[in-house]
This record gives structure tokens, C-alpha cells and sequence, in this order.
């Protein structure tokens, strides 16, 4: 088996996700060498920088290649770095950007309390440097700094750790927004595909139970009644192609606003009468009754109506020994429709072997989307009902509860392979 470890490559190149992390640190290196020794000139009283001096200023910096790995650990061994450089008594200047770089960071990072206790642990030193470490104790004749100075130092380190915070509450709410709205956009592309999924099967439902009624009434009249047989196969061209169509402009919704538009009207309630035709060839009669006055519905509302009345009949058709079924359209309550489809019944047999239910669940779907209610069940005679609640917001939102109905179905059942 062949070796296919990666070749090696230096600790700084490891840990540099990008150019960056290097430069930075290399950057932060000459300002505090070449500012240091600047600053040395105008501080007599100090020791000047040696081998060891240089060690530290260059050791920081070095730290700071790992910053983004090990914030934590990075931000107390710059600050630990920083004391010793400050107990040695070399002149002061720009060794503090060091440990400024890497508390901010570790702040970024999530190590808020490592970064604190860092920056108090060396407050804390410095000060102790400062006012309790007697002279004699010090490498070399170091001035004593007045509580004003110190004041700043403070200050300065609670500005930086303020700055850090800020950003970082910045940035997590950023994040946060940006996954909030990919979860919306998820959710939403979800919702359209269930919707897709819903309309493709009630299309699909409805024509192919008609074609394989007609299919069947034709394989049985071929011999026989050719004629007959003839005019079962023109009812599942017409069907067939009705399908297509209807596919067609669902999935041309998918390819976005440049796909062509449809050669057909969108479904609705003023497409019933060519449900009730195509119901009329797979032969089942459909009466069509209407309550109160029509009034114009939304698009989605429209659909919804015509799909429920199309699953309804479908069903129907796959699983009713009825010959008719009834669809009343109650216009009469202003705030919404009532849609009601009945199959007087009996079932047929394969009633519950046929189906796996996904139809009702996708009319009960439908419905929740307007907020609305929608009840099966057998009746008492023995057939089923559909009752559908489809409020149209012609009413405030507190009227918009369906009306008391007596001819509803005691039941709200699944009912079976529906």
C-alpha cells in the first residue's frame, strides 16, 4: 500500500489557514522590534535591549501564529511573555501589541473568560511591578509610574476588551441572521416542494384513475363493441394529454419566471364543468349544485377549491360502486366557501387496498394552508362526505370560523385508502 501522507510543511504553514495569520504576526514583530528600539533612545533610565530583550519581543509575536487554534493558551503565554519583558525592566513601547492582538482574538473566538482573566492577571503583575516590588528588586534604576498612568493602562485594556466584545456580539448576530434566513429559505423551499408534490399527485391521481378505468372498459370492448372500445381510448387521449399539460405548467413554475407561460388557464372553480366531463367518461355523473352568490376568489384559494373537489371525485372513482356523486358550492356565508362532495356509496371492494391515504391528507394540507377546516367521514346512509371550509377574508379575522352546518359528516375519519 502505497504512502500518501501529506509532505511535511513547517508549524507556522500548518497552522496559517491563509497568508494572512503570517503576515499579521510577521507585521506585529518589526513594529514592536523597530518601535522598541525607537523608544529606548528617549528612556535613559531603562537597560537596553539585549539578546534576551529581543527574544521576547520577537517571542510574542511568534505566539501569535496560533491564535486562531489555541486562543485560550495564546492569550495568557503572550501576557506571561509581556511580564517577563516588563520584570527585565527593558524600555517600554510597542511590546504591548502583542498581548492587544491576542486577547482581542481570543474574545472573537468564544474564550471571553480566558481573555479577562489574561488581561487582569496582567494588570495585576504590572501594577505589582509598579508599586510593591521595592527598586533594589528591579534590574537597573526604574521610575515609579504615577496612578494616572495606570489609570490608562486600565482604560486602555478595557476599551480593547470592549472593542473585542462589541464585535463579537456584532458577529454573532450576523451569523445568527444568516442562519435564520438560510432556515426560512429551507423551510420555504421545503413548503414548495410539498406543494409541488401535492398538485403532481392530484393531477396524476385523477387522470390516471380515468385512464385505467378507460383502459380497462376498452381491453373489454375491443373485441366486441369496437366502437364503444374507440371511444375509451379518445377519453384517455384527451385525459393523457390534459395531464401533460398540467404537469408541464407545474414544472414550468420550478424553471422560475422565464419559463414560457401556459397554454391553458390555471385550474379552478371555472374549470369544473371539464372535471365534471372528464368524471362523465370514466362514468360517474356529477351534479353541480350552488348555493348564494359566487364571488371571486384568489388564485391559490381557486385552485385549492378545484383540487378538493377533484380528489373527492377521484376517489370516488377508485374506490365507490356509486355511479354519481354531488358537489354543492355554498356561497352564502360571506367570510368563505363551503366545498362539499358526496359519494352515496357503497364502497367498492378493494376499498382499502387500492389507496395509501395520501389524498385526504393532501386536501387536509390545502386547507390548513387558508386556515381553513375540512371534515370525513362516512355518512349515515353509507356513502362518504367531503366537507371543506375554505375561508376567502371577506370578514375580519374573528369571523372567519365555518358556520353551523347540519349536513355535515358526524365523522372526521381518514377514511381508509382515500
Amino acid at each position: 500500500m502505497t504512502d500518501e501522507r501529506p509532505p511535511w510543511r513547517p508549524p507556522w504553514a500548518r497552522t496559517a489557514r491563509a497568508p494572512w495569520p503570517v503576515a499579521s504576526s510577521v507585521l506585529v514583530a518589526f513594529v514592536q522590534v523597530a518601535g522598541t528600539k525607537g523608544a529606548a533612545a528617549h528612556q535613559s533610565g531603562r537597560p537596553g535591549l539585549d539578546a534576551f530583550g529581543y527574544l521576547l519581543l520577537l517571542l510574542g509575536p511568534a505566539l501569535l501564529l496560533f491564535r486562531r487554534r489555541r486562543p485560550a493558551v495564546v492569550a495568557g503565554a503572550v501576557s506571561a511573555v509581556t511580564v517577563v519583558y516588563l520584570i527585565a525592566g527593558y524600555p517600554y513601547g510597542p511590546v504591548f501589541l502583542s498581548p492587544v492582538v491576542a486577547l482581542f482574538v481570543a474574545v472573537q473566538c468564544g474564550h471571553r473568560r480566558a481573555a479577562w482573566l489574561s488581561a487582569a492577571a496582567f494588570y495585576t503583575a504590572h501594577l505589582l511591578l509598579s508599586y510593591v516590588v521595592p527598586a533594589g528588586g528591579q534590574r537597573g534604576p526604574v521610575p515609579r509610574p504615577s496612578w494616572w498612568s495606570e489609570l490608562g493602562v486600565a482604560a486602555w485594556l478595557l476599551l480593547i476588551l470592549a472593542a473585542a466584545e462589541i464585535m463579537r456580539f456584532r458577529r454573532e448576530q450576523i451569523a445568527a441572521h444568516r442562519a435564520a434566513r438560510a432556515e426560512a429559505e429551507r423551510r420555504r423551499a421545503d413548503e414548495e416542494r410539498l406543494r409541488m408534490a401535492r398538485e403532481l399527485h392530484d393531477i396524476l391521481a385523477h387522470s390516471i384513475s380515468l385512464i385505467h378505468l378507460q383502459a380497462g372498459v376498452a381491453l373489454e370492448l375491443l373485441d366486441s363493441r369496437p366502437e364503444q372500445a374507440r371511444t375509451a381510448l379518445v377519453t384517455i387521449k384527451a385525459a393523457s394529454k390534459e395531464a401533460l399539460g398540467e404537469v408541464r405548467q407545474v414544472l414550468g413554475r420550478l424553471r422560475g419566471p422565464d419559463a414560457s407561460a401556459p397554454r391553458s388557464p390555471a385550474p379552478g372553480l371555472a374549470r369544473l364543468d371539464e372535471l365534471v366531463r372528464q368524471a362523465g367518461h370514466a362514468g360517474l355523473t356529477v351534479t353541480v349544485r350552488a348555493e348564494g352568490t359566487p364571488r371571486q376568489l384568489s388564485a391559490g384559494l381557486d385552485l385549492a377549491a378545484f383540487r378538493i373537489v377533484q380528489e373527492a371525485l377521484t376517489n370516488v372513482i377508485r374506490h365507490s360502486a356509486a355511479r354519481g356523486a354531488d358537489v354543492l358550492l355554498d356561497w352564502q356565508a360571506p367570510e368563505g366557501l363551503a366545498v362539499q362532495v358526496d359519494d352515496p356509496g357503497p364502497a367498492g371492494r378493494g376499498n382499502d387496498a387500492d389507496g395509501s391515504g395520501s389524498g385526504l391528507v393532501g386536501m387536509r394540507e390545502r386547507v390548513a394552508a387558508f386556515g381553513g377546516t375540512l371534515e370525513t367521514g362516512p355518512r349515515a346512509d353509507g356513502g362518504f362526505r367531503v366537507h371543506a371550509w375554505l375561508p376567502t377574508g371577506d370578514a375580519g379575522p374573528g369571523d372567519s370560523a365555518p358556520p353551523g352546518d347540519s349536513a355535515r359528516p358526524s365523522g372526521g375519519g381518514q377514511g381508509g385508502g382515500r
